[in-house]
């Protein structure tokens, strides 16, 4: 660890200077301006449909994952997250497909939409802009734009909450207002605990960063909400915190994964389970045992509990303290959590290749 001490606000600070900590700490504001904006625009009711499918990549793709773990036991048809070029062969024009890139620019997501078009599918478009954006309105097609200027990871408040605005508004998904509300609120106060100026001892995000240090993350989750959430956990480790990082889902990974952990490869490593109330009842047994076999091969253990009453204010609960704790891992390496140089440098030469 050779960053600065997490508990000097200032250095923080100084060591995060594109802000994506406040990034993070913004989240919940984000969501409630999406939620509302979406709910008020003017978007074509939907009926009569057989199946709704995300098209999305990284970041952009979250949002997809987010309503489809809230939602699948509630609705009567299936929710698909696609994150590949090929459209699912069974969209139709009974099908929602649901198009969402932050840039506007990702290839696999425009693939997915002309293939919508020529389809006839029913489509709904979550983007700040770019060639989707400017297709989507070539094409008259339904819209939600959402603010630029952000890191596409940095922007899930706005792509998930204007998913879910939208699919409210256009019938797919019930009235949320309750449920969205309960989700924010938990949210802010759990994030105004993680803030630069709280210290270590009162500050779960500071705490796990440091509980991590320089060991590799293994995020478990119970199947729905928390792998969804392990998932977001994993890849905000790659990217903000420039590290290795690994999920898996319970009770998948008392299958196959707990036969790797054997001595003394655990010692690499950290597993961080993160638990909510509603897991269903043949899982809550597994964590503790699955802990003490990583425990016996070296590694070390964490908990981390949901908040809140809905599966949507667990989910985000859940969500933000992983963000946060990201990023505070960032900053105790001594690494500046925004740029994704590996990615610009990937997406480079890929183009050099077209």
């Amino acid at each position: 660890m050779t960053g600065p001490g997490l508990d000097d606000a200032r250095a923080v600070r100084a060591a995060d200077p594109q802000g994506m900590l406040d990034a993070v700490l913004g989240l919940p504001g984000d969501c409630r301006a999406a939620y509302d904006a979406a709910r008020a625009a003017d978007l074509p009711a939907t009926r009569d449909l057989t199946s709704v499918v995300f098209c999305g990549m990284g970041g952009s793709a979250v949002s997809g994952d987010l309503v489809r773990s809230v939602f699948r036991e509630r609705l009567s048809v299936p929710i698909e997250v696609n994150r590949s070029p090929v459209l699912p062969e069974h969209c139709d024009t009974r099908t929602l497909v649901v198009c969402s890139s932050y840039s506007g620019n990702t290839a696999e997501t425009l693939a997915s939409f002309r293939a919508a078009i020529e389809r006839g599918c029913r489509l709904l478009v979550v983007t700040s802009g770019g060639t989707l954006g400017e297709e989507a309105a070539g094409a008259g097609l339904p819209t939600v734009r959402v603010p630029g200027g952000y890191q596409p990871r940095a922007a899930l408040g706005h792509l998930g909450f204007a998913s879910l605005g939208a699919l409210e508004s256009m019938g797919v998904v019930p009235p949320l207002a309750d449920d969205v509300s309960e989700a924010v609120g938990e949210a802010e106060s759990l994030l105004d605990t993680m803030a630069p100026d709280v210290p270590g001892e009162r500050n779960v995000a500071k705490s796990l960063a440091v509980r991590i240090g320089d060991r590799v993350p293994v995020i478990w989750g119970a199947e729905g909400i928390g792998a969804v959430a392990a998932a977001r956990w994993k890849t905000q480790m790659n990217e903000n915190a420039k590290a290795p990082a690994f999920w898996s889902s319970m009770s998948e990974l008392d299958h196959n994964e707990v036969v790797g952990w054997t001595a003394p490869f655990g010692d690499r490593f950290i597993v961080i389970g993160l638990r909510h109330e509603g897991e269903d009842p043949q899982l809550p047994p597994r964590f503790p045992l699955s802990f003490g076999i990583a425990r016996d091969a070296g590694a070390l253990t964490e908990e981390v509990w949901a908040r809140g009453s809905s599966s949507l204010s667990r989910l985000m609960s859940l969500i933000v303290v992983g963000d946060a704790t990201s990023v505070y891992l960032a900053i105790a390496r001594g690494i500046d959590p925004t740029p994704v140089a590996v990615i610009d440098r990937l997406k480079a030469a890929l183009a050099g290749t077209a």
